[in-house]
């Protein structure tokens, strides 16, 4: 794969999260609901680890009263869990039980995709109608406020998982030659590097946002679930795939950021 430097569009400013929206968790007594901000912001520090009473307090920046009454209630819900810290039996340690599904929020207007439709019926494009098929799903949930985000991460996941050992090489230039052979061969768009310090990739004509409305947010959760597992099998300890630019976003390619998690 050849290495490049670009020099991306300026991204429009993204969205700021909706403090109405209702998060949705899957824990072993059911379906979960989350609309507390506070609670929000406790669910998004323990995804990246498990963490001290006193770490979460330090990050979420409430009272100690708090955050105890919201870790109290998110455990009864079965949402969190805790254990005794092994370094200090007095305190605990808070770990997530769920995973998230998604969230609830006000619809977004979009377009129906007529345009893109007529040209898949006129045209020769197999591929092309999966791509819409793929496209009207994920845009009908927008429409009516469902976003699947994590359900998509985690779908990639398991993606990832799979073709990992078929794409791995210890030497990191030869994975990535891989990855972009296989990007290309299963039509998901161009992937180029961009940096290898931090490693950062950018997608050209994304397979997964290419053709979704403006969100002001990134939207390829798939694709940073394949890439996440591909990558943690490579380094061999969980890495963390942040995606800092978006066909979605207004940008002209999407941006990968892979560091250790």
């Amino acid at each position: 794969m050849e290495t490049q430097l670009f020099k991306g569009k300026r991204s429009p400013a993204s969205r700021p999260e909706d403090p109405s929206a209702i998060g949705l968790f899957s824990t072993p007594a059911g379906i979960r609901t989350v609309q507390s901000p506070v609670r929000v912001k406790i669910l998004s520090v323990l995804s990246t680890r498990d963490r001290t009473f006193d770490e979460i307090v330090s990050v979420s920046g409430r009272a100690k009263s708090t955050v105890s009454v919201h870790l109290k209630g998110l455990e009864q819900d079965g949402i969190i869990g805790s254990k005794i810290d092994p370094k200090d039996e007095r305190k605990k340690i808070f770990y997530l039980r769920s995973h998230a599904l998604g969230n609830l929020t006000g619809g977004i207007p979009v377009d129906d995709g007529a345009d893109l439709a007529g040209r898949l019926i006129d045209g020769n494009d197999p591929f092309g109608f999966y791509r819409y098929m793929f496209r009207t799903i994920r845009v009908s949930l927008l429409a009516e406020g469902i976003n699947i985000d994590p359900v998509l991460r985690e779908s990639g996941n398991r993606v990832g998982r799979t073709i990992a050992q078929n794409l791995a090489d210890k030497d990191l230039s030869v994975l990535l030659e891989n990855l972009g052979n296989f990007w290309r061969k299963h039509n998901l768009g161009t992937l180029n590097v961009e940096s290898l310090a931090p490693l950062t990739l950018r997608a050209y004509d994304c397979f997964e946002c290419g053709n979704l409305p403006y969100l002001g947010r990134p939207a390829c959760a798939f694709d940073s679930g394949i890439l996440d597992a591909v990558f943690s099998e490579h380094f061999r300890k969980p890495q963390q795939v942040d995606e800092t630019a978006c066909y979605a976003m207004g940008d002209d390619h999407c941006r990968f950021v892979i560091t250790p998690r």
